[in-house]
């Protein structure tokens, strides 16, 4: 049940055929995890929250630094050296009293994933890196949860969702990361963010898009991200989607899957 409060602050969903009540009743619900309090993770919080999402749980074992601010907009100077997740959940509670927030500081492990996944109804991973990529999608495999998962260069972003637990229209097996993105470069091979440098808005567009997939998983409207990614060009300022499928070769849910276990992918 949404209170009078509620009614009043999500007016504007609630007014969307698409939404309504039972749509916003369902935000209320839902519990989603947030991969990181960083430049994907910030704005995918904000919005999450100022939208009714019930529970926002957040992992990050890292704390603000001045470096941050220019793209993490959800961390302010006075939070330098502040741990992340408690930096994000005051934030959230002076935007939204009605959220919840879970922070989770430490590291997501091969040890902890799957137990943490398995609490929350979806899950949103905005990493910084490729093995904590292939270690959420993995987990969320064996959790048999969704994922939103999206990932940033300089000027460039990508944003697909995954449900690698479910099959398809087809009766074949939705695609897996792994069928996306069959293997991590090779280490060393891509610069990190503080190497190569970021364009600080644009992780505010991709944690954003996760924000919005996030909400139409949860209310279930539009058509979804299922074997397809979009790419984000900043430089031309295109977007393209491009559609993909189940690999039979992929060592998760292929026709002679190798990964029977969680394990963290080197590199």
């Amino acid at each position: 049940m949404l209170g009078q409060d509620e009614i009043e602050r999500y007016a504007r969903h609630i007014v969307l055929r698409e939404v309504g009540g039972p749509g916003q009743a369902a935000l209320k619900r839902a519990r989603v995890l947030v991969i990181g309090a960083g430049g994907l993770g910030a704005p995918a919080l904000m919005y999450l929250a100022a939208a009714g999402v019930g529970t926002l749980g957040v992992i990050d074992d890292d704390t603000v630094s001045l470096s941050n601010l220019q793209r993490q907009i959800i961390h302010a100077t006075p939070d330098v050296g502040r741990p992340k997740v408690e930096s994000a959940a005051d934030v959230i509670g002076r935007l939204n009293p009605h959220v919840k927030v879970e922070p989770h500081q430490f590291r997501l492990t091969a040890e902890n994933a799957v137990d943490l996944i398995a609490g929350y109804d979806i899950v949103a991973d905005g990493s910084d890196n490729f093995t904590t990529r292939y270690l959420v999608s993995d987990a969320c495999f064996f959790a048999q949860k969704p994922l939103v998962t999206a990932a940033i260069g300089t000027f460039d972003g990508t944003l697909t969702t995954i449900r690698a637990h479910e099959t398809g229209p087809d009766g074949r097996p939705n695609p897996t990361y792994r069928c996306l993105f069959p293997e991590p470069p090779p280490p060393g091979s891509i610069p990190a963010c503080a190497e190569a440098g970021v364009l600080g808005v644009l992780p505010g567009i991709l944690g954003s898009m996760t924000a919005l997939e996030v909400i139409r998983e949860i209310v279930h409207f539009g058509e979804g991200l299922v074997g397809r990614v979009v790419m984000v060009d900043a430089r031309s300022m295109r977007f393209t989607t491009l559609d993909y499928g189940w690999d039979p070769e992929n060592p998760l849910t292929g026709e002679r899957p190798t990964i029977r276990a969680l394990a963290e992918i080197p590199g």
